[in-house]
């Protein structure tokens, strides 16, 4: 733990003019950093022989619609106990986030040097979503950049290739925003008839999933064997 309080210290003394927000938790430093100050620091976090972070480890983009909000939390039931069944007709649902900060793509660095690491968190802001590629800092980035542009729909500006590399060429949408709909928006079969793959609606019905329901006459048997 003292090892990654004097790193967050030699960071606040020598870098704070990138404007980071540094926060310790489970033993990790994280650094939030404003995307336009992404690209100049991870250089230097890559060429200071102090910190000497050689290798970039992961780039995954985080969705936080409805981050902290409780999809069970009713006015006739609460998180806790044993009654956490939900009727939709009683669900709140509520409005789909309009906050600029509904986007992240956090960056996680090793320094095989000192044995250190770091993650990285910077918001994307709003539609579209852009932030600088690392690609010619950290080769790794690549297929990482390319993951998270799939599936979040993050545009990691100068990538050198950036397509799809999980979903189809024709897909539509990215499957790990939280409101891109479980069931999809079409579904694929191959036609006989055409000798090709063709798209068609989902004909999968939605259904709603809701947690499991302890029931009542084992908790109170539960009670009386107690």
């Amino acid at each position: 733990m003292a090892n990654v309080e004097n790193l967050k210290l030699r960071l606040e003394q020598r870098y704070s003019h990138f404007n980071f927000i540094s926060q310790i938790k489970a033993e990790e430093l994280t650094l939030e950093v404003p995307k336009e100050n992404l690209r100049p620091l991870c250089i230097v976090l890559r060429d200071d022989p102090e910190l000497k972070f050689e290798q970039l480890m992961d780039v995954a983009g985080v969705d936080y619609f409805q981050h902290g909000v409780s999809e069970w939390e009713t006015v006739q039931a609460s998180t806790t106990g044993f009654e956490r069944g939900v009727q939709r007709e009683n669900f709140i649902n509520p409005p789909i986030s309009a906050k600029k900060n509904r986007f992240a793509v956090v960056y996680h660095l090793l320094s095989i040097t000192h044995n250190h690491r770091i993650a990285l968190r910077v918001f994307v802001g709003e539609e579209p979503l852009f932030v600088d590629s690392l690609v010619d800092v950290w080769s790794s980035a690549n297929w990482n950049e390319r993951e998270a542009y799939d599936l979040f729909g993050i545009i990691f500006e100068n990538h050198p290739d950036l397509r799809r590399i999980l979903t189809d060429y024709g897909f539509i949408g990215h499957p790990f925003r939280k409101d891109f709909p479980l069931i999809g928006d079409v579904e694929a079969r191959f036609d006989a008839a055409q000798g090709r793959v063709i798209y068609e609606a989902v004909s999968i019905e939605p259904r709603t999933l809701v947690p499991k329901v302890i029931r009542t006459d084992h908790c109170e048997g539960q009670e009386k064997n107690g």
